[in-house]
């Protein structure tokens, strides 16, 4: 079995993704947009983040968020937005042996990619990312079309113009803030995704 070895950095930024089981099945998350932002919330209230980015598709999400000083507990806080969402959703899905023995609702996949920001080219690369992801996938053809996406808050704060994520080639404009990674960033938002 493979040894997988997660980077825990106290008060770190983070870029993650996190998709169903199903990735060819139904739309769950967007059509359980309210569900998954009330879990994401309510985790938030009892172990806080700051989200700094997040875009949700169908059937997998992106975001960019920061752990408060002294914290390195991610983990902790995904599996309790998976549960708060699973448990909210109906349950008519196909269990395997594995997931009845686990007590699973068989609704994510198990693991999640996690990556450290370790810089501003690299935050700004994975901002673009999570904004430009709904038009990779061909579900609009611009990011503005998207609704469950951070990118609108930051159009309306001047950092994204209104008609990027056209192509590939889109950059974040230049008269954005400093990003600071950590506690001290004054950009994380608390808007929903």
């Amino acid at each position: 079995m493979p040894q997988y070895h997660r980077a825990w950095l106290p008060g770190g930024t983070w870029f993650f993704t996190l998709a169903l089981l199903e990735r060819r099945g139904e739309p769950l998350l967007v059509q359980h947009i309210g569900l998954l932002r009330e879990a994401v919330a309510h985790v938030r209230a009892t172990h806080p983040f700051e989200i700094h980015a997040w875009v949700v598709l169908p059937e997998h999400m992106h975001c960019i968020i920061t752990l408060p000083e002294g914290d390195t507990d991610f983990a902790l806080r995904w599996r309790l937005i998976k549960a708060r969402f699973s448990r909210g959703v109906p349950s008519d899905q196909r269990l395997s042996a594995s997931h009845r023995k686990r007590g699973e609702r068989a609704i994510w996949q198990r693991r999640y990619w996690e990556h450290m920001i370790r810089d501003e080219v690299d935050w700004e690369n994975h901002m673009n990312y999570v904004h430009f992801n709904p038009v990779k996938h061909g579900l609009v053809r611009a990011a503005h079309e998207w609704p469950y996406s951070t990118f609108h808050k930051f159009v309306e704060r001047g950092w994204y113009q209104k008609d990027w994520g056209v192509s590939e080639s889109c950059r974040i404009i230049a008269n954005k803030p400093s990003h600071r990674m950590g506690k001290h960033n004054p950009r994380a938002i608390s808007a929903r995704p």
